[in-house]
């Protein structure tokens, strides 16, 4: 079973590995039936969706009318104004056969033209605060993507006091100095303040380039399990912080398998090893 830790100051005990459930995006009812069970199999109680996940919503929809008390739900808005904001977000009650979510979250929010709108005077912010005084969601967030994410997502809590914060982290990632230290910075932030920080990208293996796009991410994800399993390891050594799972369900079992084992942090030799022979790249520049 994978171990569940306090995710931030909501009062939940998640388990360290969250269900990314973009891996449902593109698959049959019958096909994501059998992704779920996954589920229950490795003790995930966190799942996180968004209405840019294809068809996602909907496939969580009938398993969350029979489950939803046994989850942490969250979800996103790309919209960035309040009545865009408000009307998306009901859609996605209804896809996902809901009545209300435990985390509603600004998706990919690193723009600082978008930031100034949703601050704005009705700006999406005011329609996730008022769903939080009015119990649609207990919580409210940030994700982002980018090498300027760490950076931007702590101005973004300087001025506002989100619950959470998504970023991107893997080994690769993280041997930008730059984006160490910043990275490094934001959770230390994070942890005097009780945010919870969920990880993306654990195991891009890099850009398809002039690969056949055989996946249904937009980066090529590893596939040898001893790969996923070190580098699954290797973000898992970082105390305190989340990893949500990669957006195909071809990798999945193996990203669950290698949470489960944690134990400890895997040596720089090992991790060396696996980028050169996986060769891989970073994703963000």
């Amino acid at each position: 079973m994978i171990e569940k830790i306090p995710f931030g100051k909501t009062g939940h005990n998640s388990s360290r590995t969250i269900f990314g459930s973009v891996s449902l995006g593109g698959i049959s009812q019958s096909e994501a039936d059998r992704v779920l069970d996954l589920l229950w199999e490795f003790g995930i109680n966190h799942i996180d969706t968004a209405p840019k996940y294809g068809e996602a919503e909907l496939r969580l929809g009938p398993w969350l009318k029979k489950y939803r008390d046994r989850f942490f739900l969250a979800t996103k808005t790309n919209e960035r104004t309040y009545q865009d904001a408000k009307d998306q977000f009901q859609r996605s009650l209804d896809r996902l056969q809901v009545d209300r979510v435990d985390l509603l979250q600004f998706h990919n929010l690193t723009d600082v033209v978008e930031r100034e709108i949703i601050m704005g005077p009705g700006g999406a912010l005011e329609f996730l605060i008022e769903a939080k005084e009015k119990g649609l969601t207990r919580y409210i967030g940030i994700s982002g993507h980018g090498i300027d994410t760490p950076r931007f997502h702590r101005q973004t809590l300087e001025r506002f006091a989100f619950d959470t914060v998504l970023l991107p982290c893997n080994y690769l990632l993280m041997q930008d100095p730059n984006y160490s230290n910043e990275f490094d910075q934001l959770i230390s932030y994070c942890r005097e303040r009780q945010i919870a920080v969920q990880t993306i990208k654990s195991i891009a293996r890099g850009y398809w380039g002039q690969k056949t796009w055989n996946r249904s991410t937009w980066y090529e994800p590893l596939t040898n399990e001893e790969a996923i399993t070190r580098c699954v390891h290797w973000v898992l050594s970082i105390p305190g912080i989340f990893l949500n799972t990669v957006g195909d369900v071809q990798e999945l079992p193996k990203v669950l398998k290698a949470a489960a084992s944690f134990e400890q942090r895997p040596s720089e030799e090992e991790m060396a090893k696996v980028v050169k022979e996986m060769n891989m790249q970073t994703l963000f520049t």
